[in-house]
């Protein structure tokens, strides 16, 4: 919902991104560079409970890789 309050566009449909072939979680990409990710069954604190996903998240983000 406050992503769509910013009111940027679309880039990238809302789908699900993998790691170790399983569904990690879903993304979706918008105007402005923005990038809204979920991480499944991390709760608040991504790096605790999934730190495998978190590291490739993360990794993904500082090179500038789409994920």
């Amino acid at each position: 919902a406050w992503v769509r309050s910013l009111g940027y566009r679309v880039v990238d449909s809302w789908r699900p991104w993998h790691f170790g072939g399983q569904v990690a979680g879903y993304t979706q990409g918008y105007d402005h560079n923005l990038t809204f990710l979920t991480i499944k069954g991390s709760g608040h604190t991504v790096p605790e409970y999934k730190p495998k996903e978190s590291l490739a998240f993360y990794t993904h983000w500082l090179l500038g890789e789409k994920i």
